[in-house]
């Protein structure tokens, strides 16, 4: 199996930001040490939730500073970004990596209203911006001179430079949460990254995406690689006991789903409405608090002793999971907390699925 360090860390306040950051880079460096494949960046704007902001620069440090862990993005917020420049960053980035570098891509942060309008922007036609923006960044990394017109974009484009080091470009993800978006990915025979479901339904989403490489016309043998890439999302938490693990990782996502909530009611505009549909106890405000914490240790992370972890991984293992994505701090969490945590799933854990 693969695994991947998720850096979704928040800076408590502005005077933290530095001490923060420079955590982070240690823990992409601890990450490629233990043994991890690959780091994934988030990108989020204006409240410390992503302390770096500027995925795409922060990126570039990790770079410099790690020689085989893959570097992707947990996804690029695609209608922030010109699409034209953004890919030229990318091309940047894969040479400056040689060659390490993975894209997700999205339609922008379905909570955070406040993210869109900070960039002159409001979600409502963000589906159509993203899809255009996709649409754009493959034909750029196709490395011929084009031309495109659309709602948003109107360009006549040279060849990219600098070249991708990586034949075609570095390669491009889809973030899925929904059935028919699953069926998509596999249509277009792209890798997923997918949030934090339940063991019980990634068989039935597996079988979807499965179902769309059919239709897509993708051949046995990348399905099986696209299988084996694709990656879910679990929040990690390994301690010497599983008493301790449930206790502090619990008390570590009330507060992180606290500081969410309160950012989100703070900053949001009034007009902005949730979709109902994209609702879990966990990003909803009106769900009882303890009652999501336990939901997100019970359904939604890897969480106790090492022995209950590869317990954890195995069950994963078993319902087709060959890439998972591990989100190591949560909220106000100590960065001391995270680097044992990590340790001991490095030393403890990782071994025996990599010699698997």
């Amino acid at each position: 199996m693969r695994f991947s360090y998720l850096t979704l860390a928040a800076s408590p306040g502005p005077e933290s930001d530095w001490q923060a950051i420079q955590d982070q880079l240690e823990l992409a460096r601890l990450a490629e040490q233990l043994g991890f494949d690959g780091v994934w960046l988030t990108e989020h704007y204006f409240t410390g939730e992503s302390v770096y902001n500027d995925a795409l620069t922060f990126a570039a440090a990790v770079a410099m500073q790690t020689s085989k862990l893959r570097i992707g993005f947990a996804v690029v917020q695609l209608p922030f970004h010109h699409p034209v420049r953004l890919a030229t960053q990318l091309a940047l980035l894969d040479n400056l990596s040689n060659g390490r570098i993975d894209v997700g891509v999205g339609k922008g942060t379905v909570f955070n209203e406040y993210e869109f309008v900070g960039h002159g922007l409001r979600s409502d036609d963000s589906r159509a911006r993203a899809a255009e923006a996709q649409t754009i960044l493959e034909r750029c990394f196709a490395g011929e001179p084009f031309s495109f017109k659309g709602d948003y974009y109107d360009l006549s484009v040279p060849a990219l430079r600098p070249k991708p080091v990586q034949i075609s470009g570095p390669p491009i993800w889809r973030s899925v949460i929904s059935p028919p978006s699953f069926s998509d990915a596999g249509r277009q025979g792209l890798p997923i990254l997918t949030a934090r479901l339940p063991v019980s339904r990634i068989r039935e989403r597996w079988d979807l995406y499965r179902e769309g490489m059919d239709a897509g016309g993708i051949g046995a043998e990348k399905q099986s690689a696209l299988l084996q890439q694709s990656g879910i999302w679990r929040n990690l938490y390994v301690a010497e006991s599983d008493a301790q693990a449930e206790d502090e990782l619990a008390d570590a996502l009330r507060h992180a789903r606290r500081h969410m909530i309160h950012i989100r009611q703070e900053l949001n505009p009034d007009d902005f409405v949730v979709d109902p549909a994209v609702l879990s106890p966990w990003v909803d405000p009106s769900a009882d608090e303890e009652s999501a914490i336990t939901d997100a240790v019970q359904s939604g992370s890897i969480c106790g002793g090492p022995q209950r972890v590869k317990g954890q991984i195995e069950e994963l293992r078993d319902a087709g999971v060959g890439h998972v994505v591990l989100q190591t701090t949560f909220g106000d969490m100590a960065h001391g907390q995270t680097v044992s945590a990590m340790e001991r799933f490095g030393t403890d854990v990782l071994p025996a699925f990599a010699a698997a």
